[in-house]
């Protein structure tokens, strides 16, 4: 879905980046300031991002995939009910999106926010970590923070970003086919893979708050991360990965969920 997503976008001029702060703090207090391509818009985005999330819908209808376990669509839409509810703590003109919720039958252990707020779910991540509500409200809440945040829309920034500086550096430089690899190497890993870890942190932070806000209890953070660190065995360093080691994971969570505890009481 995410490479139909990059495929279809139009070439946008590159006349500039913008500072935005596309979310309010919260309590866990994410507030780093962030950097769009001022050519794109968030409209722009998140309907590039609808029209793949429908022809990922298509294709999973086609095949007879698409939403074929009543009670965990029904479960699902529930849980979505309550986060979304909470959104406006971030983000109040989030309330208006389209939002919309499906499942697509996969063993996967996968789920997403598209921009604007399009949630889908693997059925293998729900079956085979045997996730609690809880447990879905963290993986839910996470990735609807990626579209709060509009992480989407600030990656295709930087990509774009990235290309031109990597062709400009190997124009300057006259550099041949091997520079120009190790140039765009040296970019990717100085500057992608940070930055994207960063957006995982900050969507496992707003994410955890959000669900507390919902009423699901923060320590189920930590218990969805174990699950996932027992089910990915020989995953890479988190220094080599775009997204934190779930040891490092787990460690941010325990020690941010104390800033959540009182809103998952009030709303409890």
């Amino acid at each position: 879905m995410r490479l139909r997503f990059l495929l279809c976008l139009p070439l946008v001029a590159l006349v500039g980046c913008q500072s935005v702060q596309t979310t309010q703090g919260g309590n866990v207090g994410v507030n780093r300031t962030q950097y769009m391509m001022s050519g794109l818009s968030s409209d722009e985005v998140n309907q590039m991002a609808a029209e793949s999330y429908q022809e990922t819908l298509a294709e999973a209808k086609k095949q007879g995939l698409l939403n074929t376990n009543a009670a965990t669509v029904r479960r699902l839409n529930s849980i979505a009910a309550k986060l979304i509810n909470e959104v406006p703590h971030f983000r109040p003109d989030a309330s208006s999106w389209d939002w919309e919720v499906n499942l697509i039958k996969n063993d996967q252990l996968n789920a997403s926010c598209a921009p604007g707020g399009k949630i889908l779910f693997y059925s293998g991540i729900i079956d085979q970590l045997e996730l609690t509500d809880a447990e879905i409200a963290q993986i839910m809440g996470h990735e609807i923070a990626h579209a709060l945040r509009e992480h989407g829309r600030e990656a295709i920034s930087r990509a774009y970003a990235t290309q031109m500086g990597t062709q400009l550096a190997g124009a300057l430089l006259g550099l041949g086919e091997g520079g120009n690899q190790a140039a765009q190497m040296a970019v990717q890993y100085g500057l992608t893979l940070p930055n994207s870890r960063s957006n995982e942190s900050e969507a496992d932070l707003i994410g955890l708050e959000l669900a507390a806000r919902a009423g699901y209890d923060p320590k189920a953070a930590v218990s969805l991360w174990r699950k996932m660190q027992a089910a990915s065995q020989g995953e890479p360093p988190a220094f080599m990965s775009t997204h934190p080691s779930s040891a490092g994971r787990i460690q941010a969570l325990q020690a941010a969920a104390p800033q959540v505890q009182a809103l998952y009481e009030a709303a409890r």
